[in-house]
């Protein structure tokens, strides 16, 4: 039986998986019509794009229920996601990379479970859950996939960081320097908008899931201005090394 596993990202690693077919999921909240899929040696991969094949999706809008209950239809055994991240920590700094230990949500309007007292959940084994859920969520992110990421960013990059704490905002707007003031006093070093409730799904529906995060910039009030050319100038530069490390997650037995 081939392992199935599923890469969650931009429009910088498509070139992956030229080729993929593309396929459609039906879910109980929507459809999900722009994942691919490829096989190569005796992995099965699924690419899902968080913000849609034209990036035209922004992270308050996105509709990340139906995104991670398709892949555990699809019975997805890994997620290995991608963040493009603010630093608030004054010893991480654009162009590293993070592989964050631990999670602050921060948001407000999104959907944040699958068990809504309505969603019967069932799972691989036959067993299934509905109703009230209390998860246990000590490690956010699941450290096996963790050691993974960690070891071949080391490879490819200089500049990793072997722990963060991502606070996750609503967006779409930047935040606040009071804002990152008060994210650092809660011991917050990484600020991103896509982490919730992306990896809190996963878990409920048993899917191994960590995230890669590229700091793009500092927070606000830690530098003059923030703006999306300037993330988008850092992930361009920094794209190569990602799509590596990416690649290797692909071929690795």
């Amino acid at each position: 039986m081939s392992k199935k596993i599923a890469i969650i990202g931009g429009s910088g690693v498509y070139d992956l998986f030229e080729g993929a077919e593309t396929i459609m999921v039906k879910t109980p909240y929507g459809k999900v019509e722009n994942a691919s899929r490829i096989k190569i040696s005796e992995k099965e991969i699924f690419f899902l794009p968080r913000h849609g094949p034209d990036h035209s999706m922004p992270p308050h809008l996105i509709n990340y229920r139906a995104n991670i209950y398709a892949l555990h239809s699809l019975e997805v055994e890994e997620i290995y996601a991608t963040n493009a991240v603010g630093s608030i920590h004054t010893k991480i700094h654009p162009g590293d990379f993070v592989v964050p230990d631990q999670l602050i949500d921060m948001t407000k309007n999104r959907p944040l479970t699958f068990f809504d007292g309505e969603t019967e959940i069932v799972f691989k084994d036959g067993t299934s859950k509905r109703g009230v859920v209390h998860l246990d969520y000590t490690e956010p992110y699941t450290p096996k996939l963790r050691m993974r990421y960690l070891s071949l960013a080391k490879v490819s990059s200089r500049k990793v960081h072997d722990k963060g704490v991502l606070v996750c905002t609503e967006g779409p707007r930047f935040e606040t320097p009071a804002e990152i003031k008060m994210f650092q006093s809660f011991g917050g070093t990484l600020v991103g908008m896509t982490s919730v409730p992306e990896a809190i799904l996963a878990r409920e529906v048993q899917i191994a899931y960590a995230t890669l995060c590229l700091v793009t910039n500092y927070g606000a009030g830690m530098q003059e201005e923030v703006t999306h050319a300037e993330v988008i100038e850092i992930f361009n530069k920094k794209i190569q090394v990602v799509k590596s490390i990416m690649q290797k997650i692909i071929e690795e037995k």
